[in-house]
């Protein structure tokens, strides 16, 4: 509001707004994963290339479906060309990820090859949009 030389409740008024119109999807708090491993918390993020043995937009609608749905998936990308998906998944452990390696690369008749990259650490991570060039509202 400062930064924009409005009033606080203008500024809330204009932010409802644009999560009204679908703009703004959802707001959260973004948690640093060295801190919370300070804290004692165990985390692995891993990097999982996916390439199903049937392309057809049916499998790989059904395959993207199941990965959503999969709470250890925190993103989820159709990808082209290369594999045809790429995971980013967090899990606490080891034993947790052959858990969902099980669960939804193992058990998925139609997942062909798998890559996995196990994330050593993160050097930088945004979520921030490149809105330059947007007509203003």
């Amino acid at each position: 509001a400062e930064r924009c030389h409005l009033t606080p409740p203008t500024c809330l008024r204009r932010v409802r707004r644009l999560h009204d119109l679908g703009l703004i999807e959802r707001t959260v708090a973004v948690l640093h994963p060295q801190a919370l491993q300070a804290q004692g918390a165990q985390l692995l993020t891993a990097l999982v290339e996916v390439t199903l043995d049937q392309q057809g937009d049916e499998f790989q609608q059904q395959f993207e479906a199941a990965a959503v749905a999969d709470a250890d998936v925190q993103q989820c990308y159709r990808t082209s060309p290369g594999p045809d998906f790429i995971l980013v998944v967090v899990v606490p452990d080891m034993p947790a990820f052959m858990a969902f390696n099980q669960r939804l690369l193992t058990a998925q008749a139609n997942v062909r090859n798998v890559r996995t990259f196990f994330v050593q650490s993160r050097g930088k991570f945004a979520t921030q949009l490149p809105l330059a060039g947007l007509a203003s509202s």
